[in-house]
C-alpha cells in the first residue's frame, strides 16, 4: 500500500482543529475502519463493509480489535486476534505498514487483505484512535494457477483442433463421389480433392488460382450465371443450382452444386465452399422417362382422337341400320314368321346397345380433352338437374334420393354433369331387387386423401364428395378394376351397359386433379367417394 496515501490521510482528511472528517473517508474506493483507544469500533466505510461482507454494529464493545473477523496466514493458518500484528501494534501504539492476512467472511469465502495501520495522537502525544487502511490483494498463485489450466487446456484444444483439420482435409481429399473446393471472395479457387479431379478433370496445379466459371458453358457465362451464384451465396448464405458444366477435355456432365458462403466471427465473408455432384446418369434416366411419358401421352391423344373418329364415323351406318329395323317393324312385322320376328328384336336390341357403346366412346375421348374451361359453378344446380333426368326411372322404382348442401367450385360444368349422371344412373341400374332404392349424395370438406394416395402439397384443402346406395355391391377385390374400360361385374338379365361410364368418371375427376375410390360389398350396396381440390 502507497506509503504516500497514508501521509495523505494524516494531512488531509483532519480539520485544523484536529477533527477528522468523515465524509471524505466515506468516498474512499478503498476500505477504511477507525478504532478508538480502546479498541472498539468508530467508523467503517463501504469499501470496508463490502470487503467484510457484513455490516459490524459502531460503537459496539463486541467489535473491536478482540473479535472482529477470523483471520488466517497467507498459508492457511489460523491466526490468532491476539497474535495478529494489527492487534499488537495498536495496542503498543506502533504505526505498522504492508501487512497480510487472509480474511474470511460470513459467507466462508476467504481474500488476501493488505493494509496500513495509523496511529491518530492528540496535541499531546496522546493516542486517540487507530486508523485502518486495506484493500483485497489479487490470489497471485490461483491466478497463476489458473493461467496454467487454461495454457493446458488451450494446448489441448489447439491438439485436438489440429487433429481434427488434418482428418477433415484427409477425409475431403479423400471422397471421390463429391467435387470440394474452397474458394475466396470472388470465386477463386484456393483448394481441390480428388473428387474434383475426377468429375471435371483438372489436376490441382491446373485449376487452383483460377476462377471456377471455367467449369461453365460459354452461354452461361455470358449471362453472368457464376457470379449470380455468388451474390445469391453471399446474400442468403447458400446458392444451389443444377445444369450442364463442361470437363477439361470439353465434355460436359450434369452437376448439382451448393455453393455455401463461409464468414469470419463478425460474419463478415471471407469465402466459399463449392460441392459438386455429377448427376449425368440420373439427369438421362429422367430425360429418358420424360420422353417416354410425351411420347405415350401423344400416343394416347392419337388414340383417343382416332376412338372419337372410329365411333363418330360407325354412327352414320348405325343410324341406317336402325332404320331399317324400325321400318321393317313397322311395316312387316305382321308378316314375318314367329323365328324372323325374333330375330328382327335381337337385331333392334344390339343395334340400341352398339349406339350406347358409341355414344360412351364419343362420351370418353371427349372426357380427355382439357379444352373446356373451369366456371364457378353451383353443384346443387347440376345434380338436381341431373336427378331431373332420371326422373321417370326413379318414380317407376320408388327410389328416395337425399342430397347435402353442395358447394359452389370452379369445375367443368359439362363433365361435372356427366359424372353424377353417371354415378346416380350407376345407383339406380344396380338396385337390390329386394328393397326400395335408396341413393345419398353429401358433400364436405376434407383435409386428407385416402390411404395410399399422396396429396398434391400445393393443396391444402379438398371437397369429399360421396354417392351411396343400397344396392347390389360389389367385391371388394374389384374395386380398382371398376374405373376399368370395358369392366362390367353384373352381367344380368335387363341391366346393359357398356363398361365404360365409370372410366369416363374416372377421366373426369383426374380433369379435376381429384380421386375417386369405390367401396361396396355384395348384396349391401356401394360408395363412391370423390376428392376434388376446393381451390
Amino acid at each position: 500500500m502507497d506509503r504516500g496515501f497514508n501521509t495523505a490521510i494524516s494531512n488531509s482528511f483532519f480539520t485544523e482543529s484536529g477533527v477528522l472528517q468523515l465524509d471524505l473517508l466515506q468516498l474512499l474506493p478503498m476500505a477504511v475502519c477507525l478504532y478508538d483507544a480502546q479498541g472498539n469500533m468508530t467508523f467503517y466505510n463501504e469499501a470496508a463493509a463490502r470487503l467484510w461482507g457484513r455490516r459490524p454494529a459502531i460503537n459496539d464493545e463486541q467489535t473491536g480489535y478482540e473479535d472482529a473477523f477470523p483471520y488466517y496466514t497467507t498459508d492457511g493458518n489460523y491466526l490468532s486476534l491476539n497474535a495478529a500484528t494489527l492487534v499488537a501494534m495498536a495496542k503498543e501504539g506502533i504505526r505498522c505498514d504492508d501487512w497480510q492476512v487472509v480474511l474470511e467472511r460470513p459467507d466462508r469465502s476467504r481474500s488476501i487483505i493488505k493494509g496500513n495501520l495509523i496511529i491518530l495522537k492528540n496535541k499531546e502525544g496522546k493516542m486517540t484512535a487507530v486508523l485502518h487502511c486495506f484493500q483485497e490483494v489479487p490470489d497471485v498463485s490461483a491466478s497463476l494457477r489458473e493461467i496454467e489450466e487454461h495454457i493446458l487446456r488451450y494446448r489441448s484444444l489447439t491438439d485436438e483442433l489440429k487433429q481434427s483439420e488434418e482428418r477433415y482435409h484427409k477425409m475431403i481429399e479423400e471422397v471421390e463421389d463429391y467435387a470440394i473446393l474452397l474458394m475466396d471472395q470472388s470465386g477463386v479457387i484456393q483448394n481441390w480433392n480428388k473428387g474434383a479431379e475426377k468429375i471435371k478433370g483438372y489436376h490441382e496445379s491446373e485449376i487452383v488460382g483460377r476462377h471456377f466459371s471455367v467449369f461453365y458453358l460459354p452461354e452461361d457465362r455470358d449471362r453472368n450465371l457464376p457470379q449470380r451464384l455468388i451474390a445469391e451465396a453471399t446474400r442468403t448464405g447458400k446458392a444451389v443450382q443444377e445444369g450442364w458444366r463442361m470437363r477439361k477435355n470439353g465434355s460436359r456432365f450434369w452437376g448439382s452444386i451448393v455453393i455455401t458462403a463461409l464468414h469470419d466471427t463478425e460474419h463478415n465473408v471471407i469465402g466459399f465452399s463449392k460441392v459438386t455432384r455429377d448427376l449425368t446418369e440420373k439427369k438421362l434416366a429422367e430425360d429418358k422417362i420424360q420422353q417416354y411419358a410425351n411420347e405415350l401421352e401423344f400416343q394416347n391423344k392419337e388414340l383417343e382422337q382416332f376412338a372419337y373418329a372410329a365411333a363418330h364415323d360407325m354412327k352414320e351406318p348405325l343410324r341406317k341400320i336402325q332404320f331399317y329395323n324400325s321400318y321393317i317393324f313397322d311395316n312387316a312385322s305382321q308378316q314375318l314368321p314367329e323365328k324372323c320376328l325374333e330375330y328382327l328384336n335381337r337385331s333392334i336390341n344390339a343395334a340400341a346397345r352398339m349406339k350406347g357403346l358409341i355414344d360412351d366412346l364419343l362420351t370418353y375421348s371427349q372426357a380427355s380433352s382439357f379444352s373446356q374451361e373451369m366456371t364457378e359453378t353451383d353443384l346443387n344446380v347440376i345434380v338436381h338437374d341431373v336427378i331431373a333426368s332420371h326422373h321417370d326411372t326413379i318414380e317407376k322404382n320408388n327410389a328416395i334420393i337425399e342430397v347435402s348442401n353442395l358447394p359452389v367450385m370452379r369445375i367443368i360444368p359439362f363433365q361435372f354433369s356427366q359424372l353424377f349422371d353417371n354415378l346416380l344412373g350407376n345407383a339406380l341400374k344396380y338396385r337390390h331387387p329386394e328393397r326400395q332404392p335408396h341413393i345419398v349424395i353429401t358433400a364436405e370438406r376434407s383435409a386428407a386423401l385416402p390411404d395410399g394416395k399422396v396429396a398434391d402439397p400445393s393443396e391444402s384443402c379438398y371437397y369429399k364428395f360421396s354417392v351411396i346406395d343400397n344396392g347390389l355391391g360389389f367385391e371388394p377385390g374389384y374395386a380398382e378394376k371398376l374405373f376399368e374400360l370395358f369392366q362390367r361385374l353384373h352381367v344380368q338379365p335387363g341391366i346393359s351397359g357398356s363398361g365404360i361410364g365409370l372410366a369416363i368418371c374416372k377421366k373426369i375427376v383426374l380433369n379435376h386433379h381429384g380421386v375417386i375410390r369405390a367401396h361396396g360389398s355384395p348384396g349391401q350396396g356401394a360408395r363412391f367417394d370423390i376428392y376434388i381440390p376446393c381451390d
